[in-house]
């Protein structure tokens, strides 16, 4: 099962999309499904890449999400500016737009967030889950 109930209610779990080698690569460096996740309450969205990047966005931020036709070559955590890129593949690519600014931390440095790019494994549904209400 690709999106279950995260462990508290009115909360939905979706799970990074990984392929290939570089999926392997990311689970090798502790950046693999075990420890990731992307959370969708009523109040938050919460994106964790295990040690590597950690975002809470309150809902009211999110502006739109969107499908993203890119596709990166990159996986991993990376960005600059606000634009964030967390991927564990270049497809199922969920870009998310986000105002005001949140804080998020990569690598435990604060960083800030006006747009996020995330590799769902369900992208429509993430889509969905951002969009209803």
């Amino acid at each position: 099962m690709q999106r279950q109930h995260a462990p508290y209610s009115g909360c939905m779990r979706f799970q990074f999309r990984y392929d290939g080698v570089s999926g392997m690569l990311l689970r090798v460096l502790g950046l693999g499904p075990r420890f990731s996740y992307i959370d969708v309450a009523d109040e938050a969205l919460t994106v964790r890449m295990s040690w590597g990047f950690r975002a809470t966005v309150p809902r009211s931020s999110v502006r739109s999400a969107t499908l993203s036709t890119s596709r990166p070559l990159s996986r991993g955590v990376h960005g600059w500016n606000g634009r964030w890129l967390v991927n564990g593949s270049g497809k199922g690519l969920v870009t998310i737009a986000i105002e005001p600014r949140a804080r998020a931390y990569c690598l435990g440095v604060p960083v800030r967030l006006r747009q996020l790019t995330v590799s769902a494994s369900t992208p429509h549904d993430l889509i969905d889950a951002l969009t209803v209400g």
